[in-house]
C-alpha cells in the first residue's frame, strides 16, 4: 500500500439483472437498459460515475435480454482513436459459461466466472458497481478512503432513517467505520454509532483488493451459497476478521460551479444522489423528483455530466395547433419530442414522442416514439416506447376500467403500458415499419 507506483484500478459493472419488479418495462430489455430521464439508460449513471472519477478500464457484465443494452454500450461508451487500448476501454462481457453450462448464479458468481479478466489486467483494486440504481458519486473519494483505512474491502454505505432501513441490506460498524455485521433486511436495523435514528444501508458498490477478491470468490464457488456479494462474500470476510470498512456516502461531494454571486442559489451545489429504482413506484417517483426545481438530482452539472449516446434527432418543439393552446409546465423533453396544441404538466417526454392537439398529459412518463392521439387525457402513467394511444383515450381516471386494458402497479396506482408486442415483419404494414427505429427498438 505504500508504493508510489500508480495503482491499477479496474471497474466491473454488474448489468445482468432481470428487473422483474419493473415488469412490463423489462419485458424486452434488461433492467440496466431501461430508459430514464427522457434520454438516458439506467446503466449510464454507473458508467458516468466511473469515467468522471478517472476510471477508464471497465468491463460491463451482461446476461438477460441484453441486445438493446449491448447496442447502447457499443454506441455510447466506446473510446476512440488514440485513447482506445489496454487501459482505456468499456467492454461488454456476456455470460460465457467458463465454469459450467449455466448462467451467472449471482453477483459474485458473475465476477468469479470472469476472474481471468482481472488477472490479465493485473489489477491492484477492483471496483464492483451496480448498474441498476440511479446515483451520482465521485468514486475517487471512496478509493482514497479505502487506501487511508488500508482496507481489504470497502462498501459504499448510504445513510437512511432507521424507519426505512429494513428494506435494504444493513451495515453495523464500530466507531472507526469498520464493519462488524452485515445483515439483509433486518427487522431491527443497526444504527450508526453516534447518529441515533439513522442506519447505513449497502449501495451494492464495492472496492476490493484484488487478492482478497480472488481468494474469496474461489472459496465461495466451492460452497452451496447464493454466490452473492451482499449475502455471502461480505459477511464471510467479516467473519474471517478481514478489514472491511463502510464508506459514508453522505461525505461524498461533487465538483460544481459556484453561482452564488449570480444569485442562482438552487443551481449552486450538486449533491451526491442515490435512488433504488427497482419498482414501478420508485422508478416513477425518481422521475417526478427530477421535475422539481429543488430536486436533489440535477442533470445539468457540466463538471459532472451524465453521459449517453447522442442521436441526430431534431430539437424538441412545442406550439399551438388546431385552435388549442400549448401549455408546458415542469416538463423534461428529449430531442425530437413535440407538443402540438396540447397541455403537458409534470411529465417526462422521451425522444421523438408526439402529443397531438387537445390532449392533456399529467404526472406521466412518455416513452420513445410514443404517439398520444388527439383529445386524450393521461394521468399518472408510464407509457413505454412505440405505443400509439388512440384518439380520445382516457387513462388514470378510472382504475377499475384501466385494469381491464393495462398493467396497474398495486403499490402506487400507476398505470403502465408496456411496449407493443413485437410481431413478424409480414404482419406489419410498411407505414408502421418506417416509423420505428428497429435497431434500438427496446
Amino acid at each position: 500500500m505504500g508504493s508510489n507506483r500508480k495503482k491499477r484500478v479496474l471497474g466491473i459493472v454488474l448489468a445482468g439483472g432481470k428487473g422483474e419488479r419493473l415488469m412490463p418495462l423489462t419485458k424486452y430489455r434488461a433492467k440496466p437498459a431501461v430508459h430514464f430521464a427522457a434520454k438516458f439508460r439506467i446503466v449510464d449513471f454507473a458508467l458516468s460515475n466511473l469515467v468522471n472519477s478517472g476510471i477508464f478500464s471497465i468491463y460491463v457484465l451482461v446476461q438477460f435480454k441484453s441486445q438493446s443494452l449491448n447496442e447502447h454500450i457499443e454506441r455510447a461508451w466506446q473510446f476512440s482513436g488514440a485513447l482506445r487500448g489496454r487501459d482505456y476501454f468499456t467492454t461488454l462481457v456476456p455470460a460465457q459459461m467458463w465454469q459450467g453450462e449455466h448462467w451467472f448464479q449471482g453477483t459474485a458468481d458473475a465476477v468469479y466466472q470472469n476472474l481471468h479478466l482481472i488477472s490479465l489486467y493485473r489489477a491492484d483494486q477492483v471496483c464492483i458497481f451496480a448498474a441498476d440504481h440511479i446515483y451520482k458519486m465521485d468514486v475517487s473519494q471512496m478509493m482514497e478512503y479505502h487506501y487511508a483505512k488500508q482496507a481489504d474491502v470497502t462498501v459504499a454505505a448510504n445513510v437512511v432513517p432507521a424507519s426505512e432501513a429494513s428494506q435494504f441490506g444493513c451495515i453495523k460498524t464500530d466507531d472507526n467505520g469498520r464493519i462488524i455485521e452485515f445483515v439483509e433486511k433486518p427487522t431491527i436495523p443497526p444504527e450508526i454509532p453516534g447518529k441515533p435514528g439513522f442506519c447505513y444501508v449497502s449501495m451494492g458498490n464495492y472496492v476490493f483488493e484484488r487478492v482478497i477478491l480472488e481468494d474469496s470468490l474461489v472459496a465461495d464457488a466451492q460452497q452451496p451459497t447464493s454466490h452473492d456479494f451482499g449475502r455471502d462474500i461480505i459477511p464471510g470476510l467479516i467473519s474471517q476478521n478481514a478489514h472491511v470498512y463502510a464508506y459514508d456516502f453522505s461525505t461524498n461531494h461533487l465538483p460544481h460551479f459556484d453561482y452564488e454571486s449570480e444569485k442562482i442559489s438552487h443551481w449552486r451545489v450538486d449533491k451526491p444522489y442515490w435512488r433504488d429504482v427497482g419498482t414501478i413506484k420508485s422508478y416513477w417517483q425518481a422521475h417526478m423528483e427530477l421535475l422539481s426545481v429543488d430536486s436533489e438530482m440535477t442533470l445539468y452539472n457540466p463538471l459532472w455530466p451524465i453521459r449517453t449516446v447522442s442521436f441526430a434527432d431534431p430539437p424538441s418543439y412545442s406550439y399551438p395547433a388546431e385552435g388549442n393552446a400549448c401549455i408546458v409546465d415542469q416538463v423534461i423533453q428529449a430531442e425530437g419530442s413535440r407538443i402540438l396544441g396540447a397541455e403537458v404538466q409534470k411529465s417526462v417526454l422521451s425522444r421523438n414522442c408526439v402529443i397531438l392537439p387537445g390532449s392533456k398529459v399529467e404526472e406521466s412518463i412518455i416513452g420513445q416514439g410514443v404517439v398520444v392521439g388527439k383529445n386524450c387525457h393521461i394521468k399518472k402513467a408510464i407509457i413505454d416506447s412505440y405505443n400509439i394511444i388512440p384518439e380520445g383515450t382516457i387513462i388514470g381516471e378510472d382504475l377499475e376500467e384501466d385494469a381491464k386494458r393495462y398493467t396497474i402497479d398495486t403499490a402506487s396506482g400507476i398505470i403502465v403500458i408496456g411496449m407493443p408486442k413485437i410481431r413478424y415483419q409480414k404482419d406489419i404494414d410498411e407505414k408502421t415499419l418506417d416509423s420505428f427505429s428497429w435497431s434500438s427498438f427496446s
